[in-house]
């Protein structure tokens, strides 16, 4: 008895301490055979963004080659978007990789934050918890596109899609016969019909290790809906009669009736059919994202994935007094950026704005329209700010929170900062985003005068103290961006370097600082991919000379010299190699400075990679690591190299950044372009990731070498902290977060900080104790306004430092904003009359389609645009008598283009379509009566947004007239 009751102690340990994620979802990164949820969601992504490309291309008139397939690569699909004859080459497919990369590890962190979640899961026949998880998150998608928050969209999207996918493992749906996805999981208003009640047995026995037929014959006769229950506790009970989930770790499928029905992989208990899962989940994933597209329209749904990004033009600048000549430069290089760049492959995709004064910040201008950014930047206007110190950091934190992440944002002020007391949270920011921040800073020791007060009003001297310059120097140091002190008179000498950071493809393939300066030689690689080779070299009086591999040099001296051109403004020191020296197995240039320099080398180039830390569990997926490593522990880092080139990967070091340690990874490939690389220890100091290898070019007898590195210095810790995050927040609504800090070291208090981007009400401890279990956890309460609009986002930062040691670490999380939905009916429409004589010579006629749309009892509709077709649509609203509002369609088109569908939004995202074909030659007019309605003196156009249109057709039998409304 007694070896009986540790038997039972260890298993109920076992289930309730060591949860791997693998029991509960398709398998992870990698597996050998089967198809995880990464490559479910790439490829549904790279699929329906293919798709979404190929119907803008045929609507324009361009050819559009691309097979779709499940052999395409995140480059392919890249280039085959591109719009321009030259933007394939141009565009750096980095936004697409790290936007995909969001989705996936979004997607991941769902097995090891909500393991054991039947909803999470459609685990214990728990669809209708899991339909509610997928169409809440989808209408908040909806909302973030709406509002342009595309990360928080992203992140929920993958959260979504993980659920979604999981369906089709957990269920019986693929055992049943089907061949379609289960398109109620995403649409509310249809019905989750014939599913098992809780007292239907639905599984036998499995017959030893074969469970091929253990699902009971009459429920696969009666297409009756069923789910695998799941449990890693010994003492777990299911229905009688009910499947289990299987594996084993599952502890309900010890109990009969034994076994289980899940897919997750080849060696599952139905594993005899995880491609049949794999490919539905892959096209039920398709569909979702096909809805999210009708619904945002194309060149929206197309940001949401990441393709749509090539530069971003980000400005943060001081409104002061003084500050009028600087916004004036700030418009005169922007207007110059916009106006000889629009409509080129260089254009930048967004445009964002944030001013600052004293006392108010803001607020964020965020747009890919360039002439609202004009617009908003002319409005400009420089007042106020009587004393020194201004918000800088606030409109800062404001800027990296709405930015995509690596963008460039620069600074423009000539005073402090007041809320110095931002930098902790602004250098978490910058790390977790990876954005690169630059000051450019006028008059920096000189007089500061106020041409808005008095002369009797004046400070004295109003130059930014040399401690504060301090402080923009650290955070344009940990974003490896610069700090340019310039006069007022030179500013727009020095302001190149924003054009030169606002063209695409940039990539960083050395970056240094030294503070305090010493006399040091640094050598880089410039491989044959790069172009537009730039050196930078900012600090206190810095005197350089730069070797080419070939033994010629060049001193800072020699404005124009054998190799290169110098620009010399305020403390920065501009090279611009000549095209024909910019490639070179070992560059070398040496510096030396009176107190502090800055080296940084940069080039175009398609070939770039990115890099999460990560967790790995046991035999488990691969999630993010939202903050900072442990100082002296391992650490696994996944890293992506982009731009659709042959690469071989044979050093990923963490460098230390203001130092010699050195710390290099072992690789391991997990994909042509993907790799794992774990590391045995986090250096102490700040490091940056640093990447080498080879360029295998078939043009070339022998590979080239290359060298990367990540602008962004980061940091370890000895405390790390952890929140389990919720995608969405109701406005008006108390969110109560907990969080739990952990600790490396002995007992120490740590001061806790908490605050958001948006100014959000934030209550929170200000300190904890960790005692002697090295472990203490705290709430935040996160109060969104009752007006903030759906789909907003907010960026939660928390903090926590030992005061002794300085020693910190944060948790950054993003929530959507999300009032809840009641409107759950998509819009329906109503055919009035069909009004076709076309002859067999098409051209010379047209036909003519009226149509009534209504949303019901819903919350209206919000557009109304053309999938297919290339009639002319007007629209016009008229009022029923029962009162309620009726959108008039009236399409006409050719006689040539027989097909028309329309698709119809209401304001919350739910979509309608209508397809119609006329496919006779000659047909008479058909009429549809009515509902009785009244003119209403008012009238909608069709939005851009959702507009485009598709030339392809369906065969269908002749003499026939189809109108589908679903």
């Amino acid at each position: 008895m007694d070896s009986l009751v540790v038997v039972a102690v260890l298993f109920l340990l076992w289930g309730t301490l060591f949860q791997p994620p693998q029991a509960a979802a398709f398998k992870p990164l990698f597996h050998d055979g089967s198809i995880t949820h990464r490559e479910i969601t790439q490829m549904a992504i790279l699929r329906k963004t293919a798709e979404v490309c190929r119907d803008i291309a045929t609507a324009q008139g361009r050819d559009f080659t691309l097979a779709i397939n499940n052999r395409l690569t995140v480059s392919a699909v890249q280039q085959a978007c591109a719009t321009h004859p030259d933007l394939s080459s141009a565009i750096s497919s980095l936004g697409f990789y790290s936007a995909i990369t969001e989705m996936y590890l979004s997607n991941a962190a769902i097995d090891a934050t909500f393991a054991l979640s039947a909803a999470r899961h459609i685990d214990n026949e728990a669809f209708v918890e899991g339909r509610d998880l997928i169409t809440s998150g989808l209408a908040a998608v909806k909302a973030n596109v709406q509002q342009g928050s595309y990360i928080s969209g992203r992140i929920t999207l993958g959260a979504v899609c993980h659920t979604l996918q999981d369906f089709y493992s957990h269920s019986n749906w693929v055992e049943l016969g089907s061949t379609a996805p289960f398109s109620p999981l995403i649409r509310r208003e249809l019905q989750l019909n014939n599913l098992a009640d809780r007292s239907t047995p639905t599984c036998k026995s499995c017959t030893g290790q074969d469970c091929s037929d253990n699902i009971l014959p009459e429920i696969l006769l009666h297409k009756k809906l069923t789910s695998g229950y799941f449990s890693t506790s010994v003492f777990s009970a299911k229905p009688v009669g009910k499947c289990s989930h299987g594996g084993f770790l599952d502890r309900t499928s010890y109990r009969d009736p034994t076994g289980g029905i899940n897919k997750d992989d080849i060696s599952s208990s139905h594993g005899f059919l995880h491609q049949r899962a794999a490919e539905m989940a892959i096209n039920a994933t398709m569909e979702l994202l096909q809805d999210i597209r009708l619904a945002t329209g194309n060149q929206a749904f197309l940001r949401l994935m990441g393709l749509s990004q090539t530069s971003v033009l980000a400005f943060v600048i001081d409104t002061t007094g003084s500050m009028s000549d600087d916004i004036e430069e700030a418009k005169r290089v922007s207007f110059s950026i916009i106006d000889s760049r629009r409509g080129t492959s260089e254009e930048p995709s967004e445009y964002i704005l944030v001013p600052f004064n004293d006392p108010d910040f803001g607020p964020l201008t965020r747009t890919a329209d360039a002439d609202i950014f004009k617009a908003k930047i002319n409005s400009l206007r420089a007042s106020g700010g009587g004393d020194l110190p201004e918000m800088c950091l606030s409109g800062l934190l404001l800027a990296l929170a709405g930015a995509s992440p690596s963008s460039d944002i620069f600074v423009f002020t000539d005073a402090s900062a007041k809320d110095f007391e931002l930098k902790s949270t602004i250098q978490a920011m910058i790390e977790r985003t990876k954005s690169t921040v630059t000051f450019m800073l006028t008059d920096a020791f000189s007089f500061r005068r106020r041409r808005d007060v008095s002369q009797s009003q004046q400070f004295s001297s109003r130059s930014i103290p040399r401690l504060d310059i301090q402080l923009y120097r650290d955070l344009a140091q940990i974003s490896g961006g610069q700090t340019i002190e310039v006069p007022r008179a030179t500013l727009s000498q020095a302001t190149a370097v924003i054009t030169d950071a606002s063209t695409s493809t940039i990539v960083t393939v050395l970056q240094v600082v030294r503070s305090p300066a010493i006399a040091e030689n640094f050598y880089f690689v410039l491989d044959p991919s790069l172009s537009n080779v730039t050196v930078y070299v900012t600090g206190d009086s810095p005197v350089f000379t730069l070797y080419s591999p070939t033994g010629v040099s060049q001193s800072d001296s020699v404005a124009d010299g054998p190799l290169g051109s110098i620009l010399t403004v305020g403390n920065l020191r501009r090279i611009n190699l000549n095209s024909d020296n910019q490639t070179g197995m070992e560059w070398k240039i040496s510096i030396n400075s009176a107190s502090f320099y800055s080296l940084k080398v940069t080039g175009q180039s398609s070939v770039n990679f990115l890099f999460n830390f990560v967790e790995q569990s046991e035999g488990g997926d691969l999630t993010p690591k939202a903050n900072r490593p442990f100082i002296g522990r391992n650490a696994t880092l996944f890293v992506s190299v982009t731009g659709g080139v042959s690469v071989t990967v044979t050093d990923v070091l963490l460098v230390e950044a203001s130092g010699s340690d050195v710390v290099n990874g072992t690789i391991k490939a997990v994909g042509a372009t993907d790799f794992l690389v774990n590391v045995d220890r986090i250096p102490e100091g700040a490091f940056v990731v640093q990447l080498k290898g080879l360029l295998n070019d078939s043009t070339r007898s022998l590979a080239s070498q290359f060298q990367r590195q990540s602008p962004t210095q980061l940091k370890g810790s000895r405390v790390t902290i952890t929140a389990q995050p919720n995608s969405t927040i109701e406005p008006g609504i108390p969110f109560d977060l907990n969080f739990t800090l952990v600790n490396n070291t002995t007992a120490s208090n740590y001061a806790i900080r908490a605050r958001t981007d948006r100014g959000f009400t934030v209550s929170f401890p200000s300190s904890l104790s960790m005692g002697t279990e090295g472990r203490a956890q705290g709430t935040v309460t996160l109060t969104a306004p009752s007006n903030t609009k759906s789909g907003s986002d907010v960026t939660l930062t928390i903090e926590a430092e030992d005061p002794e040691s300085s020693d910190s670490n944060y948790v950054a999380l993003r929530f959507s904003v999300m009032p809840k939905v009641t409107d759950i009916s998509s819009p329906v429409c109503q055919v009035v009359s069909i009004k076709a004589d076309c002859p067999v010579e098409c051209s010379t006629a047209s036909w003519e389609l009226s149509a009534n749309l209504t949303d019901r009892n819903g919350t209206g509709i919000s557009s109304v645009s053309i999938s297919r077709g290339n009639g002319s649509l007007s629209l016009s609203i008229v009022i029923s008598e029962d009162g309620a509002n009726v959108t008039v369609a009236s399409y006409n088109a050719s006689c040539c283009t027989q097909e028309v569908e329309l698709v119809v939004v209401d304001m919350v995202g739910n979509v309608g379509t209508c397809f119609t074909s006329i496919k006779s030659p000659s047909l008479t007019a058909t009429t549809v009566e009515p509902s009785t309605i009244t003119n209403k003196p008012s009238t909608i156009t069709t939005p851009n947004r959702g507009y485009f249109v598709s030339f392809s057709m369906s065969v269908l039998l002749c003499n026939l007239i189809v109108f589908l409304c679903e």
